[in-house]
């Protein structure tokens, strides 16, 4: 491409199909960036080693059109609104029972090995059962004592979607 090509393609002329080219552009990457694929700044330690505060990624809502959450996602549950959203794994579905002993987590009464988790932990907690529409969340950080961990049942309607990569 000559000089002349390359001006033209950075500055085309503006002309009516231009123009609307620009606009449905612009319009279908704001739907696309906020209502399907969401971009995420993770801000906190809650995830670590998994994500680091300042990471980025995408929220990508498709999977969860066809089937809801899966043990092991980490997904984004939406708070008040669309501007705060934490991010969690998944440790158990509707119907499952949680418990932590030792730190060690039991699904059901056996022992889930959990292998993103790499700092020991002293967790524990009595055995409760995941009532249905909800999913069990909890970050991958163990190494904060459980009394400041945001965790436990959440609505599966406030599971907005889970983490692109």
């Amino acid at each position: 491409m000559d000089r002349s090509g390359y001006k033209h393609f950075l500055f085309p002329k503006l002309t009516k199909a231009t123009l609307l080219r620009m606009v449905l552009i612009t319009v279908g990457a704001y739907l696309f960036f906020s209502r399907v694929c969401i971009p995420v700044r993770v801000d906190g330690i809650s995830m670590e080693p998994t994500y680091h505060p300042g990471d980025f990624t995408f929220c990508c809502r498709v999977p969860y059109f066809f089937h809801p959450p899966r043990v092991g996602d980490i997904v984004f549950i939406r708070m008040s609104g669309w501007k705060v959203m934490y991010m969690k794994r998944v440790i158990a579905l509707p119907g499952d029972r949680v418990a932590f002993r030792n730190g060690y987590l039991y699904v059901n009464g056996k022992l889930r090995q959990e292998d993103y988790v790499t700092t020991p932990s002293n967790w524990d907690l009595t055995p409760r059962k995941v009532k249905p529409g909800h999913v069990y969340v909890v970050g991958d950080n163990r190494k904060i004592p459980i009394g400041d961990q945001v965790f436990g049942q959440v609505p599966i309607s406030r599971v907005v979607g889970k983490v692109l990569w």
